[in-house]
């Protein structure tokens, strides 16, 4: 049975309120859903065997996450998957978070 992408407005992993950031949050922590976002942030459609490749994840985990995300309105597919708008500022969201984290890794090399 697959589970369904999380939604603001229902109960979520850590929230029964459902607040969208707790939605958002719960999607992004589930297996291979940021991997998955970050492979496609370069624009390039990839397909589904190299979007496997390059995330590293089972046929059956990617199908998963793949179908959450589109139902999410993040992911789009056509001659590959790609980020939608959305997705894209999912993105550009996340960047500033990439930078924190190389620079707490090298202030923990300290």
């Amino acid at each position: 049975m697959k589970s369904e992408a999380p939604k603001p407005g229902a109960k979520v992993r850590g929230s029964s309120t459902g607040r969208p950031v707790m939605a958002l949050l719960d999607q992004l922590g589930r297996r291979g859903t940021l991997r998955v976002l970050w492979e496609l942030r370069e624009g390039q459609a990839l397909t589904f065997r190299a979007l496997g490749s390059a995330a590293e994840l089972p046929p059956a985990t990617l199908n998963t996450r793949l179908h959450e995300l589109r139902e999410q309105g993040l992911v789009d597919a056509g001659d590959g998957y790609c980020l939608t708008p959305l997705g894209g500022q999912l993105i550009a969201a996340l960047l500033p978070l990439h930078g924190f984290a190389q620079r707490w890794a090298k202030a923990l090399e300290r």
